[in-house]
């Protein structure tokens, strides 16, 4: 564990907090402890919100599941729709669905994905991108990059515009669709709905290529400073096909080492517990997970974007694939092990995903009407998915009447949890360490926060088993008395 995770003596040292982190989806806060000499001696990431859904879905039909999960999230819903949904597949016992009705959900999916980088990367972390992370604040925001560089706000609204069009005519709404059941979709694509959509889906095209390129030239602009921020090794944890493409619906498990080697590959993820596990602390309501193998010491790991595109052999759709190979090699391959190469690693992932509806919208088979298959009842399920922010697991188990006894949520977010207290450390380290704390050096942690797309609002704990500590404070700020629940559920003063 690094040397800034404990401090001997905090009562002696000043503590300075970012609450909230600004410009991420729910609320999260950063603690820093300071001495007399700046110098840091401790960073965290705090997430301060609760969501209790694994117990909320607990005693509900099961069918309800794909359409309680997403309230979780306004920003990334279809991925927890369709993750709960998969996992519902297995337990009516579809084993395989409709050609129809994959391709219907891949394209919702793909629609996701395209909405989410895009509001992302032009909406919350151009602004740091484009004016540069020590900027004013008053001009640092999506106001800011509207007055000054018009037509790239424009692009990106247009851009997630397009994403969330895509998402109606898949899911029913832009928002907490219906799409996706078990066992299927309920919803068959027009020839007008498709036609709509191929009407915009090459310009889309062209201008996430345009966001790709920004990045690069973003990153050549600033090479040093990109390629060492917040800058750390990690092991790396996602989904690829069988042949190793880049598959973003489903696949197989792939761990890489941050050497480079591989952990494990192709691991059946209905098993998933069998080489990840869960730990917790007492300063956060987030799971930090671990791979079994590891520890949890040596087992955390990185998800996302930036790891999909490395952990992959190639992606399957030509511009992004090209993208991804010059991705890789530039500056001796620096970048692809950057915290800032999140971004580049997001536009690929964007173009892939244009690139994928456009393929879809000339398959025939979405314009078919068997939508639903079915098979042989279980009790188990579990369903996982590259959501934009990285690998989610959704896992239930339901009873003989129908109902769901036991949820298991492992979000995106929560695999990259403590990636992302790595990340901050290594930033408090590089800008804080004994200089004067100001607001333009704080805002260097929440750009590297922002550069893993955290959505704080997905990440859960299972009720009853979180960690919780309340500590009264007099009018002078004296702390009068505390007490501390541990995840166990025994008490201390």
């Amino acid at each position: 564990m690094s040397t800034l995770e404990t401090a001997e003596h905090p009562e002696k040292l000043r503590r300075v907090a970012i609450d909230p982190v600004s410009r991420v989806e729910g609320h999260g806060k950063v603690t820093i402890l300071l001495d007399d000499n700046n110098k840091v001696h401790q960073v965290r990431l705090h997430i301060v919100e609760f969501r209790g859904f694994e117990k909320f879905i607990q005693g509900r039909p099961y069918w309800e599941v794909p359409v309680m999960a997403p309230r979780l999230c306004g920003i990334c819903p279809v991925s927890h729709h369709l993750a709960a949904a998969k996992a519902m597949d297995m337990i009516i016992g579809a084993e395989r669905l409709t050609p129809t009705a994959e391709k219907i959900r891949r394209l919702m999916h793909y629609g996701q994905i395209m909405q989410s980088h895009a509001l992302h990367f032009f909406h919350l972390c151009s602004p740091d991108l484009l004016f540069g992370f020590s900027s004013e604040v008053a001009r640092r925001n999506i106001v800011g990059v509207a007055a000054e560089y018009p037509d790239i706000a424009r692009q990106g609204v247009l851009l997630r515009k397009f994403g969330q069009e895509v998402i109606r005519i898949t899911a029913g709404k832009r928002i907490h669709g219906t799409g996706a059941i078990p066992g299927g979709v309920n919803k068959a694509l027009t020839r007008e709905e498709r036609d709509t959509l191929l009407a915009d889906v090459y310009q889309m095209i062209a201008w996430s290529r345009d966001a790709v390129h920004l990045v690069r030239r973003l990153f050549e602009q600033n090479l040093e400073e990109y390629n060492a921020f917040g800058r750390f090794r990690a092991h790396q944890l996602s989904l690829v096909r069988a042949d190793g493409a880049m598959d973003l619906y489903h696949g197989g498990l792939r761990a890489r080492s941050m050497d480079g080697d591989i952990l494990f590959d192709h691991f059946d993820y209905r098993h998933y517990w069998d080489v990840i596990f869960e730990d917790v602390k007492s300063w956060s309501y987030m799971k930090f997970p671990f791979l079994r193998s590891l520890g949890p010491e040596r087992g955390w790991y990185r998800v996302g974007p930036l790891t999909r595109v490395a952990n992959c052999d190639f992606i399957p759709t030509p511009f992004a694939d090209k993208e991804r190979c010059e991705f890789l090699a530039f500056d001796d391959g620096r970048a692809a092990g950057a915290t800032l190469g999140f971004h580049w690693a997001r536009m690929i992932e964007m173009l892939h995903a244009v690139e994928c509806i456009k393929d879809l919208l000339h398959d025939d088979d979405i314009l078919g009407d068997d939508l639903v298959t079915s098979g042989e009842r279980a009790g188990r399920g579990v369903g996982v998915i590259e959501a934009p922010r990285g690998t989610l697991i959704h896992h239930y188990r339901v009873d003989e009447n129908d109902l769901v006894i036991r949820a298991n949520l492992i979000v995106s977010t929560t695999h990259n949890n403590q990636a992302m207290n790595e990340a901050v450390r290594q930033v408090a380290i590089q800008y804080l360490d004994g200089h004067e704390v100001t607001e333009a050096l704080l805002n260097h942690i929440e750009v590297a926060i922002r550069a893993f797309d955290p959505c704080l609002s997905c990440a859960t704990h299972a009720l009853g088993k979180m960690p919780l500590e309340v500590e009264l404070v007099d009018a002078e700020g004296s702390v009068v008395s505390r007490l501390a629940k541990s995840s166990d559920g025994s008490f201390s003063a």
